[in-house]
């Protein structure tokens, strides 16, 4: 990756002289951040803890050079990449490059503001996982979503579900992590969890709760997918 817009850290590619799925190396995963990275980090804590057995950050790329996500993968000697996206099919086509170079995986959208094309979706068809901060039914698609009480409740998608779920004064809202497919927010589930909303609760103080969920759904859905892998 070269070029004055782009900027990379601590990058030493893959040798692609083994198969995206062996069982001689790691599960390598690519995560995409555009703000804090506290995803990021739970992924990295769980790898250094142990608790993600076989799994290795190949790559951390942002849309914006000030990420903090950016600042927490360089203090941890991961490789970053700085990859801005004027040109919505020419930083595609770049970051298809790089995914390929460094032989990933598996894909991590964590606070990744910027939505893929279907044709860039369908290159990486069941290896993108985003995080959702509200629930969405099983497959992905529908309008309705059946708590754990058997209450049904609105499917919340784009950008402001947490604010939705306020203004529908529902009581309970959630955390889900699924795959990615070309509609927004209709991938396949991989696991969700359920959060009250207690009375008081602002955008910002459920958001909050909501996010230490994610981090431990983050690091299941990573382990789910890597044992997969290593079966297949």
């Amino acid at each position: 990756m070269s070029g004055n817009d782009s900027f990379a850290r601590n990058m030493v590619p893959e040798q692609q002289t083994r198969s995206s799925h062996s069982h001689e190396r790691p599960l390598r995963i690519a995560v995409l951040v555009s703000g804090s990275g506290s995803n990021l980090q739970a992924l990295i804590d769980a790898i250094e803890a142990g608790q993600l057995p076989n799994v290795e950050i190949a790559l951390v790329v942002s849309n914006k050079a000030n990420a903090q996500g950016l600042q927490r993968a360089l203090r941890h000697n991961l490789p970053t990449l700085y990859l801005p996206w004027r040109r919505h099919a020419e930083a595609e086509a770049k970051l298809t490059a790089i995914l390929q170079l460094f032989a990933v995986d598996l894909i991590i959208l964590a606070g990744w503001m910027r939505i893929f094309s279907a044709q860039f979706i369908t290159q990486f068809s069941r290896r993108i996982m985003n995080l959702h901060p509200a629930l969405l039914p099983e497959g992905g698609t529908g309008s309705v979503y059946v708590t754990s009480n058997g209450t049904c409740i609105p499917v919340f998608r784009g950008l402001h579900a947490v604010k939705q779920a306020l203004d529908a004064n529902v009581k309970v809202t959630g955390s889900t992590v699924h795959y990615v497919t070309a509609e927004v927010d209709a991938g396949p589930v991989i696991c969700c969890a359920e959060v009250a909303i207690e009375e008081g609760d602002t955008e910002e103080t459920l958001h909050e709760r909501i996010k230490q969920v994610e981090h431990r759904l983050l690091v299941e859905a990573v382990r789910r997918y890597s044992i997969n892998s290593s079966m297949s």
